[in-house]
């Protein structure tokens, strides 16, 4: 079984509250677990209001496959987050 793994800081810069930058946030997670079926949350960066932090999984039987998908949702957060990507990573592991 491996495991591919994705981590996404980006900048909002428009938002001008909290509860602005959480509904945005839900909603490109929401579309994330229906879009490619991963589960995504938003993992740091609660109470900052510019900046947020989404992770995600994947578990699948091959490496190729969980990166080549990851790698499709880093092109779709691209297009959906109003705001600059600062750092995008995948990272895979195998378990027994």
């Amino acid at each position: 079984m491996i495991v591919t793994m994705m981590q996404c800081l980006f900048e909002l810069p428009e938002t001008t509250s909290l509860k602005e930058k959480r509904r945005v946030i839900k909603s490109v997670v929401a579309r994330l677990g229906n879009k490619f079926r991963i589960s995504a949350a938003e993992v740091d960066l609660h109470d900052s209001l510019r900046f947020g932090q989404i992770g995600g999984a994947f578990v699948t039987n091959s490496r190729e496959h969980g990166e080549r998908v990851m790698n499709k949702v880093m092109l779709f957060l691209e297009d959906e987050i109003p705001g600059r990507i600062q750092h995008y990573g995948v990272h895979s592991e195998h378990f027994d």
